[in-house]
């Protein structure tokens, strides 16, 4: 365990300035890429701009011929942050991890696009990868704090849209809750050193713009049904007020029967992973996910008889 390494990350997240007041939003995007600026982006992959479902994507590949496996990744920033460049560091360590292509998604960000235009923007991106022929058993969905409650909303309005669930999810720190009920909005006050319940209202009410919390794809952690997902692998920090939406939505999974493995490493702050290259804890934790995913991503030949793990070509050429 890097207690060494965990101390001063903490320490250089506690200095981060802290606006005396309400900032703007175009001030607000400005710092969180800068702030996401500073992580380690992984050598040995390329990137080039690519479009799913209408949006913009950036396509992320190793250096070699990409496997079999496609994943579709959402960003995070709390639904009104981010874009595909400021996942980089978590993206690209899961190509190089699996060789597989991922297509990061620039979904629509509220208050210009309120919930749940960004839901509706992941379903389509998945569409379109279906179109393009893309075997959902070789699609895993993947994404960071509010792109983590993605990879499980997706799932749900997939479902309901009739559409096949892909072949597994991953969701590191994952907000799946706006209603902001979980104990540990509480308990872990003052030791994580990112966020607050009160750090939560104006992000939370741009995003949600008046609607109520009280439904599924907002707090999937304590309204959603999840029968027939597919297995999922929830990472978090024991620092996080967040710890208790990837419990929640655990003891959900299993009440329902579906496969999930619940991952918390200790003494970490929200989307630690992003701090690999500099957290030992990080590195280790993108290990497990690139692992739990080759578990489950099988090529479609593969599907009637003896399952292998997924290698080889892939159909993510556009």
């Amino acid at each position: 365990m890097s207690r060494h390494q965990r101390a001063e990350i903490d320490t250089m997240l506690r200095a981060q300035p802290k606006p005396p007041g309400p900032q703007a939003i175009e001030d607000m995007r400005a710092g969180f890429a800068a702030m996401m600026a500073g992580m380690v982006v992984p050598a040995g992959i390329r990137t080039t701009q690519s479009e799913l479902g209408g949006r913009r994507a950036l396509l992320v590949k190793p250096e070699g011929e990409p496997g079999d496996g496609v994943i579709l990744y959402f960003h995070g920033g709390s639904f009104v942050l981010g874009a595909p460049e400021t996942a980089l560091s978590v993206t690209g360590n899961l190509v190089t991890r699996t060789g597989w292509a991922a297509y990061s998604l620039d979904y629509r960000l509220a208050p210009e696009h309120p919930f749940p235009a960004g839901i509706e923007d992941t379903v389509a991106a998945y569409r379109a990868l279906l179109e393009r022929g893309v075997d959902p058993s070789a699609i895993v969905f993947a994404g960071d704090s509010a792109g983590g409650g993605l990879t499980v909303t997706t799932c749900l309005r997939a479902r309901a849209e009739g559409l096949p669930m892909p072949a597994a999810l991953v969701a590191f720190s994952p907000g799946l809750d706006a209603t902001r009920t979980g104990e540990s909005m509480d308990t872990k006050a003052g030791i994580d050193p990112f966020f607050t319940r009160e750090s939560f209202v104006p992000t939370s009410a741009m995003y949600l713009a008046g609607q109520d919390p009280h439904q599924e794809l907002a707090s999937p952690a304590v309204c959603a049904d999840l029968s027939g997902f597919p297995p999922m692998l929830l990472q978090v920090g024991t620092n996080e007020v967040l710890l208790d939406d990837s419990t929640r939505l655990a003891a959900r999974a299993w009440g329902a029967g579906v496969d999930v493995v619940l991952d918390v490493t200790a003494d970490v702050p929200h989307v630690f992973q992003a701090f690999a290259g500099r957290l030992e804890e990080a590195d280790q934790a993108l290990d497990r996910a690139a692992f739990f995913l080759g578990q489950h991503v099988r090529r479609p030949a593969d599907q009637a008889g003896q399952a292998k793990p997924a290698s080889g070509a892939s159909a993510v050429s556009r």
